[in-house]
């Protein structure tokens, strides 16, 4: 059975990332989980996004149809933008850490971190509520998906606002960490793009279907956004390639940065950053002054 233009660009998107996953894996052993710097999430991302590749490749290749194949390989497309905005949150709240290697700033990036994941929430809830076979259910399936969609929006926005803080504060930023927020800067506006087609694409029907029978008279102007029923060539370049920009600036900068080598000198830091550098008493042991002193000699009058 022949590839429609969804299979072609979900069999691309394969052969696109299974080299991405397997230097994804190499990025997350090379830094390590538990510092949680986002490279974890972008693991998470290439594995997103070759599993809703597959998927979908097996819906069109299978017979008769298999709805929920479509229905799982489109719910991940909609999910991927989570993991590639969690990735961006990790890598600057990483810029914020101190020569030593200690977080700062734990609980705003955890509250960020939070809203991403409440956005996938909503937005994983609102699909499945939208594929039910209720009409009440679908409704509020919607209003969750949009929801999340607007989450991410505003997860993206203070994204820009903390990189933009990073800059006023370069000075104070360790060596590699600055090129690492370069990578950032670089790559937030192919974000900007793929977070507004998230936004056009949910709000362009009020229905998550992967028919061309979708609901989409009431917002028509929206219509060739559409995931499923919209223009295929928006949605490589607003999706796809915008995508593929990011991880390619990321998984260059994971690469090439030598980004642990700013926690192993930290004593090297201490000029520049003296706030951050540890403080450590003296080790010299005071003594008296070891010349004696002898009152004058002199008659006084």
């Amino acid at each position: 059975m022949a590839l429609d233009s969804h299979g072609v660009l979900a069999a691309v998107t394969i052969a696109m990332y299974v080299p991405f996953l397997l230097l994804s894996i190499k990025i997350v052993s090379k830094y390590g989980i538990a510092r949680g710097d986002g490279w974890v999430f972008l693991l998470i991302f290439c594995i997103i996004r070759v599993l809703g590749g597959a998927l979908l490749v097996a819906a069109e290749e299978i017979t008769p149809v298999n709805t929920s194949l479509y229905i799982g390989g489109f719910a991940l497309e909609a999910s991927g933008l989570s993991p590639l905005l969690l990735c961006t949150l990790g890598l600057l709240h990483s810029i914020f850490r101190t020569p030593d290697g200690s977080p700062r700033h734990q609980r705003p990036f955890r509250l960020l971190q939070l809203l991403g994941t409440i956005a996938l929430i909503l937005t994983i809830i609102g699909i499945s509520d939208e594929t039910s076979s209720t009409s009440g259910s679908s409704s509020s399936g919607n209003t969750m998906r949009r929801a999340g969609v607007i989450l991410f929006a505003v997860l993206y926005i203070i994204l820009v606002g903390v990189c933009l803080h990073q800059w006023t504060q370069i000075h104070s930023v360790m060596r590699y960490r600055k090129q690492l927020l370069k990578a950032i800067s670089v790559a937030l506006p192919f974000l900007a793009i793929r977070t507004l087609y998230s936004i056009l694409s949910t709000f362009s029907s009020s229905t998550f279907s992967t028919t061309s029978t979708s609901t989409t008279s009431d917002t028509s102007d929206l219509a060739k956004f559409n995931l499923f029923t919209g223009e295929w060539q928006i949605y490589l370049v607003m999706d796809m390639l915008m995508e593929y920009a990011v991880v390619i600036i990321y998984s260059v900068a994971a690469l090439v940065l030598p980004l642990n080598e700013d926690y192993k000198f930290a004593g090297s830091y201490q000029d520049q950053y003296p706030l951050n550098a540890p403080q450590y008493p003296s080790s010299a042991p005071q003594y008296p002054s070891s010349t004696p002193q002898y009152p004058s000699s002199a008659p006084q009058y």
